[in-house]
């Protein structure tokens, strides 16, 4: 599947199912649960949520077609007894402006590229799918990433996540079975366990 072949509606609906399947892995987050550890490395659960906050804001910033500057590190979010529902409502606001503004193949500016809006909508249906298991994981549950969306997304994974991603954007890629499900070969990919935490 190539970037011509995400047409903006594809790329809107993709979003809508990643938040779809990241929204249930939210509602399983608990005040308790936040120093628990992730799939991300050196992570916890309130880490984690902080930078999906800042994701969300990213792909609400590119449905107007600029991608505004990372937020300096250090800088505390106004207080909230459970980070989850601040990122539910992020996701909500993602879902809306991009239905807003499919208008068409729209040029986002980010971080000095340009990309089309249907590839920033690809990437971020990739980065919210996988953390809504990472997620769901460090909570402690077990909700697989469904068949197809799965499918869907190590097909572009494989298109837009490159070497120049790894280390900072995904951990190196992990060893599975060629024949291993759509599921653990997204997961593995993307530097995740897919067995995490009960492996070694």
């Amino acid at each position: 599947m190539g970037e011509q072949t995400l047409a903006p509606a594809a790329g809107v609906a993709l979003l809508e199912r990643a938040i779809d399947y990241a929204l249930g892995s939210l509602r399983t987050v608990t005040t308790a649960a936040l120093c628990r550890a992730t799939p991300c490395a050196g992570w916890n659960l309130q880490h984690l949520l902080d930078h999906m906050a800042d994701s969300l804001q990213t792909l609400n910033d590119a449905a107007t077609g600029r991608i505004s500057p990372p937020p300096v590190a250090g800088i505390s979010r106004a207080a909230c007894r459970n980070p989850a529902l601040l990122v539910r409502d992020g996701a909500t606001e993602v879902l809306g402006l991009w239905a807003a503004s499919l208008t068409g193949n729209r040029i986002v500016a980010m971080a000095g590229h340009h990309l089309t809006s249907p590839m920033v909508a690809a990437v971020g249906a990739i980065e919210i799918t996988v953390h809504g298991w990472d997620v769901a994981r460090a909570c402690g549950e077990h909700r697989p990433i469904p068949t197809l969306l799965a499918e869907e997304l190590l097909d572009l994974a494989q298109l837009f996540v490159t070497g120049d991603d790894r280390p900072q954007r995904f951990a190196s890629r992990v060893t599975v079975p060629p024949h291993a499900p759509a599921e653990d070969r997204l997961l593995a990919y993307l530097g995740r366990d897919p067995n995490w935490p009960t492996s070694p």
